[in-house]
C-alpha cells in the first residue's frame, strides 16, 4: 500500500488555481473573443495581482502564451488541460447526482473540489461506468434499481457495517 500519496497532493501539476485560470481563459476567448488579466482577475473574483502571479506561472510553464498588446491565450497543453478538468468536473458532478444521489448543490461544490486529482486513467473509467449505469442495459438496471433500495433501505438499519463511519458524514 502506497502510505505517502498523501505528500505529493501538492505536486500534481494542476492544481485547483490552475485549472481554474485555464478554464476561465478559455471561457473568455470564448464569450468575449479575447482574455485579459483583468477580465481574468475579474472573473475569479481575485486581485489583479493574484492573478497575474499565477498567470505568470502558467506562462513559464507553457500553458498560455501572451500575444504583444498581453492578451492571454492557451497552448495547446493549456487548452487539453483546460478541456480535460471541465469534463472530469461534468463526469464527477454527473456520477455523483446520477448514481450516487447526491443533491445537485453538493455535487457541483464536490465535483469542483476533486476534478483537477483525477487522472485520465480513473476519469475514463469513471466515463465508462457512468455511462453503462445510465444506458438501458438490464443489468445497469437492475443494478442502479438495487443500488438506490438498499440506500434507502439496508443503509439504514443499526446493523449496517459502516454505521459508525456515516455518522461521521451526517453533521
Amino acid at each position: 500500500m502506497m502510505t505517502n500519496v498523501w505528500k505529493s497532493f501538492d505536486s500534481n501539476e494542476v492544481t485547483h488555481s490552475t485549472a481554474h485560470h485555464l478554464m476561465t481563459i478559455e471561457n473568455l476567448i470564448e464569450e468575449l473573443g479575447y482574455a485579459r488579466v483583468t477580465d481574468v482577475a475579474n472573473r475569479l473574483n481575485i486581485t489583479r495581482g493574484s492573478a497575474s502571479t499565477t498567470l505568470k506561472a502558467l506562462e513559464k510553464n507553457a500553458l498560455i502564451a501572451r500575444d504583444v498588446n498581453g492578451f492571454l491565450g492557451l497552448t495547446s497543453r493549456g487548452r487539453f488541460i483546460a478541456q480535460a478538468t471541465r469534463a472530469k468536473k461534468r463526469l464527477l458532478q454527473q456520477f455523483l447526482q446520477d448514481v450516487l444521489g447526491v443533491n445537485d448543490k453538493d455535487a457541483e461544490i464536490d465535483s469542483c473540489k476533486i476534478e483537477h486529482l483525477v487522472s485520465m486513467e480513473s476519469g475514463h473509467q469513471l466515463c465508462a461506468l457512468v455511462s453503462f449505469l445510465n444506458s438501458d442495459h438490464p443489468t445497469a438496471k437492475e443494478f442502479m434499481e438495487t443500488f438506490h433500495d438498499f440506500c434507502s433501505k439496508e443503509c439504514q438499519r443499526e446493523e449496517c457495517q459502516f454505521r459508525e463511519e456515516e455518522r461521521l458524514f451526517a453533521a
